[in-house]
């Protein structure tokens, strides 16, 4: 292997800061160019934790970032910004920062820093040795909802078309998989249709599996904004944040959400609120979806959710006359055993009731992490770039075309999901592994099996800004990479809105943006020249319009990172055409939504009705384990894994620092359990010891602990949805009793 590529490359990316953009107060939408990056002066980015893409005020002394504010101008959140928003800078001055290469030492076990040169030749020696001993698909790698698209489409595309891998998926398999794919069915494309605006239009707004109050709380923010004095209505199975603001709450049995559309549908159309002339012209599959749907009564809906009949009843009545309703979902429907049905069963009930193309409607997806819209539409793990299928000659021909790349590099068969990765380490079918940017020693679903098979593997390589995260403590070869705010690149939030990240610190030692770490592996692979337009991240950018020419997603009028900026950021789609006929975005196209005139994307420009039979949950409750556990966000302080959010005082002081479990006041009393006393929770897999936190947000039988501490995943069972491949980490049996 060459060093010389390497060591430029090197040179190159740990110069000094890079020129980056900044716009003059106020002008956004007004045409002003904006200005070159100045030592003492004010940039906006915006954020990289949650979907919602909060756009952030840096404010930078002698070049460096110092603080944040929140913009008082960007769209997306008005001046508004979350706690994680305000710390987003500290978790980037952590001590534990991967600051240089660490390797494993074979003698000692231990992780010892050698240089780039030296990682970038055992990268390559152990890949490529493991292809030679066992096939080109032997490796594989799982990345992030967390970098910027351009990297994304850059890993995607040096590992597909330069390393010669197939098998390669991230974490949003996680959080939105059953969205792009309920979409995709159901739309013809993965569109989230919606813009923020619709928020504050809707008069009845439908939030199934979802807690904005402490999720999204941005969202939420909008929420209260809306003038109309909206009916807000809520399944969800906890007394969560939201649904103690909601005008109407559906304490559902878990996971009896598919039963319960379907009878809401069944109450809607009894009632005549089906919106004839739309469903006639623009969906098909309706006479059969309500033919299906008459089997769910009222009755079978209650029993099967365990909800009074009048609380059914209030919900009808608020659908049946909003003239504006907009339905909400997020993992409580994305993380289940029956996920992408779901899914479509909300979308169902928006195309039926004509709710979708206007102000304050939709069958509408929240996102989970910041750019997981950019790693289902260009990450190129289990869709071809640009939303496309590597099954079909057409979109691999265009790929190629776009890209000046044979056509024969293209695989002509799909990657494995995230699952069937780690079923292909137990088989022995996967035998080298390169994580980036995610925790999956924590977060994957029954952690205790997947740390016992990443053992298995003759090579792991995690590529992280920590070098102590629970994957990393796990790998042969740790890359430092730069984090939110060392780079640059674009994000793209839950209403399809790209947006800048700019690099405004410099990466500790000798950490590189992923994007730079890509490059060095080309070099080093042997394939640099296949991927020599990758210059930086806005040439990639310029790469990524190409590829969405004529897609749904197409981008094409868009100009470059300048245009993003001033713009406040742009929704997608925003084609050359459109750019031709009605000039730049500016402030009256800052909210865009999609089927406005009723075409999807569908061949004949009609959405589907898309439905089957519930199916029971794949580990009931029993005598042995007689509890139900949930799981999602603890507070808006706490981000996934910790993984950052634990970096920061501040935020750490408002959430408990130990795990606790929420148990119902009756099921306490009935097990001798005291408030904040310890107790033991056990699945068929693993045990934990929590803090018990006794309240009636729960309902008895159930039990709830956040995602965010590193022991809850050892209980979770692995089922999956059979349509997207997402896990079910809303469902399990457990048992509670005394520590």
């Amino acid at each position: 292997m060459s060093q010389l590529p390497i060591n430029s490359l090197l040179r190159q990316w740990t110069g000094p800061l890079t020129e980056d953009l900044v716009r003059a107060p106020g002008s956004f939408g007004l045409g002003q160019v904006p200005t070159r990056l100045k030592p003492d002066t004010t940039t906006t980015m915006v954020c990289g934790f949650c979907s919602t893409g909060c756009g952030l005020n840096v404010h930078l002394k002698d070049g460096q970032a110092v603080n944040l504010t929140a913009d008082p101008e960007y769209p997306v959140n008005l001046g508004m910004a979350c706690p994680k928003g305000w710390e987003a800078l500290t978790p980037l001055a952590a001590p534990d920062r991967a600051t240089a290469p660490l390797l494993r030492n074979a003698a000692t076990g231990t992780l010892e820093p050698v240089s780039w040169v030296r990682a970038m030749n055992e990268f390559v020696t152990r890949f490529k040795g493991i292809q030679e001993r066992h096939g080109k698909h032997s490796i594989a790698y799982l990345s992030t909802g967390q970098i910027c698209t351009e990297e994304m489409a850059f890993v995607g595309s040096l590992f597909k078309f330069g390393m010669g891998g197939l098998h390669a998926d991230s974490n949003t398999r996680q959080c939105m998989a059953t969205a792009h794919v309920a979409y995709k069915q159901s739309f013809g494309f993965d569109a989230p249709p919606y813009t923020y605006a619709d928020f504050e239009e809707s008069d009845v707004l439908v939030f199934v599996g979802a807690n904005p109050c402490i999720a999204h709380p941005i969202m939420w923010q909008r929420v209260l904004r809306n003038p109309h004095r909206p009916e807000i209505i809520v399944l969800d199975p906890r007394r969560t944040e939201t649904a103690m603001n909601a005008t109407l709450h559906l304490s559902l049995a878990p996971k009896s959400d598919l039963t319960l559309l379907y009878g809401l549908a069944h109450a809607l159309i009894a009632r005549g609120a089906v919106k004839r002339e739309f469903v006639e012209d623009h969906t098909k599959g309706f006479e059969a979806f309500a033919q299906f749907v008459a089997e769910f009564t009222p009755e079978r809906a209650c029993e099967a959710a365990k909800l009074p009949r009048e609380d059914f009843d209030r919900c009808v009545e608020l659908i049946a006359t909003g003239k504006r309703v907009s339905f909400w979902w997020t993992m409580g429907v994305n993380q289940g055993h029956e996920a992408t049905r779901t899914a479509q069963a909300i979308i169902n009930l928006a195309l039926m009731t004509g709710n979708i193309g206007r102000p304050g409607t939709g069958a509408n997806s929240i996102t989970g992490q910041c750019n997981a819209m950019g790693s289902r539409l260009f990450a190129n793990a289990t869709s071809l770039l640009g939303g496309r299928d590597f099954t079909k000659a057409e979109d691999r021909q265009t790929v190629a075309q776009a890209l000046g790349i044979p056509t024969e590099t293209i695989p002509a068969q799909n990657s494995w999901a995230y699952d069937q990765i780690v079923d292909g380490i137990e088989s022995g079918a996967i035998k080298g592994l390169w994580i980036i940017a995610t925790n999956s020693s924590h977060s994957w679903i029954h952690q205790g099996r997947f740390n016992d098979l990443v053992k298995k593997l003759d090579f792991l390589v995690v590529q992280d800004l920590y070098h102590t995260t629970d994957t990393a403590q796990r790998a042969h070869l740790i890359l430092p990479a730069a984090g939110w705010g060392e780079k640059e690149g674009t994000l793209i939030n839950s209403e399809r809105r790209f947006g800048l990240v700019k690099k405004v610190l410099r990466a500790p030692g000798e950490a590189l943006s992923d994007f730079a770490i890509f490059q060095l592996i080309a070099a080093a692979w042997g394939c640099g020249d296949m991927f020599r337009e990758w210059r930086s991240p806005e040439a990639a950018f310029q790469i990524l319009k190409r590829l969405s020419a004529g897609q749904p997603c197409d981008i094409t009028g868009i100009r470059d990172y300048r245009h993003i900026d001033q713009e406040g950021g742009i929704q997608w789609p925003w084609a050359e055409s459109t750019q031709a006929a009605e000039g730049s975005p500016g402030p009256d196209h800052r909210e865009r939504r999609l089927f406005t005139d009723g075409r999807f994307y569908t061949p004949d420009g009609r959405a589907k009705f898309l439905f089957d039979q519930p199916r029971p949950v794949a580990e009931p409750t029993d005598a042995a384990f007689p509890f139900t556990l949930l799981t999602g966000r603890g507070t808006s302080a706490q981000w996934h894994t910790n993984t950052r959010t634990a970096k920061s005082e501040i935020l750490r002081k408002l959430y408990p620092a130990d795990c606790y479990v929420e148990i119902h006041p009756d099921d306490a009393r009935r097990l001798d359990i005291a408030p904040h006393s310890q107790v033991t929770v056990s699945s068929r897999r693993a045990s934990l010891t929590a803090t018990a936190f006794v309240t009636p947000t729960v309902q008895p039988g159930q039990v709830f602990i956040p995602m965010h501490y590193d022991a809850v995943n050892r209980l979770t069972f692995g089922s999956f949805d059979p349509h997207s491949r997402q896990p079910s980490y809303k469902h399990c049996a457990v048992k509670i009793s005394p520590a």
